[in-house]
């Protein structure tokens, strides 16, 4: 026993140092005003910003439900390979991460001005221009390019431990690919759904660099008014941390409900 609290207390100090006592600087700034004293107006003044959360908390949830989508049948691809396949694959999902995040988004605006490959290419056609950039579907496609691996990951480690033999089971008791789909696998794969709509998610209701540069200035995300709070001109602190307090309570509860309901699902599709 007491090696064992030897061992979790590394832990237990970063865990104060970088998690405990940052929150709870970002509580007493939240609850403060800048000479010190305790005050309610940075929360009650959040009211003006209600449209900027709801705006974040949709397109995040738009693009978590498209890397959803898109992830799920390239999990299982990429599960049901040959092992060496596997790891080759695994490697190609990881590769653009390896480039710098906003190169990567810098590309994207190449590729989506009005004079950028996209519409260069359809000109060849007699089609468009368009106007992709700027707009709240570049900042969806954005992070769906961006946080697309971490939805593949976690859904492949889950699919590759589901055994061939329980999908064929199902399948010779006369269970359709919908069947199979509702009941078996994502049933068993719903750790995976969870851990993966958490990892995008979070960084997408939270981002800024994406809607900066691909939706303009039309296109601001709770991310925007805290960076703002912090480095832009207002400077004002002590209401960028009741944002990001607020923020973080509304993402915790938003990913209790996930897992509530995920977990209940699991239970019932297996039964």
């Amino acid at each position: 026993m007491l090696k064992n609290k030897s061992l979790a207390f590394p832990y237990l100090v970063w865990m104060t140092v970088f998690i405990a006592v940052p929150l709870l600087i970002v509580v007493y700034f939240a609850f403060t005003t800048k000479s010190g004293a305790f005050t309610l107006e940075n929360i009650t003044a959040l009211g003006d910003y209600t449209t900027v959360f709801v705006r974040s908390l949709l397109l995040a949830a738009v693009a978590t439900v498209i890397c959803l989508v898109l992830a799920f049948p390239v999990g299982y691809w990429l599960s049901r390979l040959p092992v060496s396949s596997q790891r080759m694959m695994q490697m190609l999902v990881i590769l653009p991460m390896w480039m710098n995040f906003l190169l990567r988004t810098y590309a994207w605006m190449s590729l989506l001005e009005n004079n950028g490959l996209i519409n260069r290419f359809l000109g060849l056609f007699g089609i468009g221009p368009f106007e992709m950039i700027n707009t709240q579907g570049a900042v969806v496609l954005g992070m769906v390019y961006n946080y697309l691996p971490y939805m593949i990951l976690p859904l492949y480690t889950a699919m590759v431990k589901i055994d061939s033999s329980i999908i064929e089971a199902a399948q010779d008791l006369g269970a359709d690919i919908f069947r199979v789909l509702g009941r078996v696998l994502i049933p068993l794969a719903m750790p995976g759904i969870a851990t993966g709509i958490t990892m995008v998610f979070v960084p997408s209701v939270s981002t800024f660099i994406i809607s900066r540069m691909l939706g303009g200035g039309d296109t601001m995300l709770v991310g925007d008014l805290i960076e703002l709070q912090f480095l832009g001109n207002s400077y004002n602190y002590n209401l960028g941390s009741a944002m990001s307090l607020v923020l973080m309570v509304i993402v915790l509860l938003c990913m209790s409900l996930t897992n509530t309901s995920g977990n209940k699902d699991g239970v019932e599709g297996v039964m």
